[in-house]
């Protein structure tokens, strides 16, 4: 089964604010931006990945997501997050009919194509899906099979509303990269030792470096 993940991320200066006490003004937009590219580009690579539609109205992500073969779509409700999400949702099932679908988060640096296709796999089983985050609070994915509502529930406890909103909760092993956002400095670190992407490491090294 092959799924289109749907990405969703605000403009790059309003991004990543709880991010505030590790990384400053100048360094919050690339962090995100980075986050975005590195988790794009995992998906990219993972076999159980058709396509992935970014959704953005920042002209600098949208230019360097597309670069790396995602597709792009306008943040027209401009509503949040779960807004963004079902506004992709409904373009990709406009120009392609039924799919598979997936609402995956921007910023899982760590991301491995080899775990995301194991969550995938799993979730292919079951009409509606959703990974919990590595705070077992929230949800780094959502993924609704052919003919299903993607019916989105991000936010604050948003792991607990999945859940009865009827979709099954995939208890898996092994996918710390699936599970690994970041909004904190502390989710950073914890990235950080899982391995990120290169637009990850190479923006860290920076702040890194500030940090002396």
């Amino acid at each position: 089964m092959q799924w289109t993940l749907v990405v969703p991320l605000k403009p790059l200066a309003q991004a990543k604010s709880r991010l505030s006490d590790t990384a400053d003004d100048g360094l919050r937009p690339g962090l995100a931006l980075a986050f975005a590219q590195d988790t794009v580009a995992a998906a990219l690579e993972c076999p159980a990945v058709r396509d992935v539609v970014v959704v953005t109205n920042d002209a600098l992500a949208a230019r360097e997501l597309a670069a790396l073969g995602a597709g792009i779509v306008p943040d027209e409700p401009r509503g949040g997050l779960n807004a963004a999400y079902a506004h992709a949702a409904t373009v990709v099932h406009a120009s392609r009919g039924e799919a598979c679908l997936a609402a995956l988060n921007a910023d899982l640096p760590a991301l491995r194509p080899a775990e995301l296709a194991r969550v995938l796999d799993t979730a292919a089983e079951f009409p509606r899906a959703f990974l919990a985050d590595a705070a077992a609070f929230g949800t780094t994915m959502l993924a609704a099979t052919r003919g299903r509502e993607l019916r989105p529930l991000f936010g604050p406890d948003s792991r607990a509303r999945h859940r009865a909103s009827g979709a099954v909760e995939l208890c898996l092993e092994t996918v710390d990269s699936v599970r690994q956002d970041v909004d904190t400095g502390d989710d950073l670190r914890a990235a950080l030792a899982l391995g990120v992407g290169p637009h990850t490491a190479a923006v860290a090294a920076r702040l890194l470096t500030t940090e002396q």
